[in-house]
């Protein structure tokens, strides 16, 4: 039997990208043709975001919810609707929002939603504010898993996306766990070529939480994730690249936010958001 190593037979090593892609270990390039270079092939790493349109972003927002579930009302809400409202508009996006939605109308919305034409959009948002548990989200009714949602949208499903950047950001709990917390003293796309890429690419899911934990949302302000969220995209959305303004949010999240409850076991906990990346390539916001 030969040898095996990492699924391929040992021996010499052979390049894996195209006869046009030129890198740093194939040929030294100095001055204005360095410059020329990096110019052209500058689309591989970074998302075209000059269309048309920046993109449509939906948000789903569920406050009251059918007896049967169980579930309270999430007071707060409204202001992580119009918080996010305001922020992607700053940025462009149509944005749309829907209040209260059962399951089967959440679905069949976003159904809908990916079967438009998004061939003159740059990317795609949807915001999902509910309550939840892990791998579920709360329609006002009942729950579903928020994998038959995000999977509407996917490359072999949602043609006029492939190859763009498909966020979502998603406020709701994954769990029942507590995070008591520790004490630290640590202070463009080429028009020349076509590529088959997974039907799972490009898509970005930031959680408000980490699975099995809870989400905490203040009665008043909204929640922690979606104003931390929207403040570091108000400051930092056209100087840094989406997942570093996310690692700015987990930073604010994590240090800046702890819960004040006259249940002590409710009292004084911390919460870490959990960003899920398949992106490809980095996204700047124009």
């Amino acid at each position: 039997m030969s040898d095996n190593q990492n699924g391929s037979h040992t021996g010499d090593d052979r390049t894996d990208a195209g006869s046009s892609y030129l890198s740093t270990h194939q040929i030294n390039l100095k001055g204005d043709v360095a410059k020329d270079v990096e110019s052209k092939f500058s689309h591989r790493f970074s998302y075209k975001m000059d269309y048309p349109e920046i993109g449509l972003c939906v948000i789903i927002n569920n406050k009251n919810f059918h007896p049967s579930t169980r579930m309270g009302m999430r007071n707060g809400t409204d202001m992580d609707a119009s918080r996010l409202q305001n922020t992607f508009k700053s940025f462009g996006y149509k944005v749309n929002i829907y209040n209260d939605l059962k399951c089967a109308d959440i679905y069949g919305l976003l159904t809908k939603v990916s079967q438009e034409d998004h061939s003159k959009r740059s990317s795609f948002v949807c915001a999902l504010l509910s309550h939840g548990d892990d791998g579920v989200l709360y329609g006002v009714d009942q729950s579903l898993p928020i994998k038959n949602l995000t999977s509407l949208f996917r490359g072999d499903r949602c043609k006029t996306l492939v190859g763009k950047p498909k966020l979502f950001f998603i406020q709701a709990c994954r769990g029942t766990d507590l995070d008591s917390g520790v004490e630290t003293d640590s202070g463009s796309e080429s028009h020349e070529e076509t590529y088959r890429i997974p039907v799972e690419a490009d898509f970005l899911y930031a959680y408000s939480t980490v699975p099995g934990y809870y989400s905490w949302r203040n009665t008043l302000n909204g929640s922690w994730f979606v104003q931390s969220l929207c403040e570091m995209l108000k400051l930092h959305g056209r100087k840094l690249e989406l997942v570093q303004i996310l690692t700015c949010v987990n930073h604010m999240v994590a240090l800046e936010f702890q819960s004040f409850s006259n249940q002590i076991d409710f009292h004084a906990k911390k919460q870490i958001p959990c960003v899920v990346s398949m992106l490809t390539k980095a996204l700047n916001f124009p």
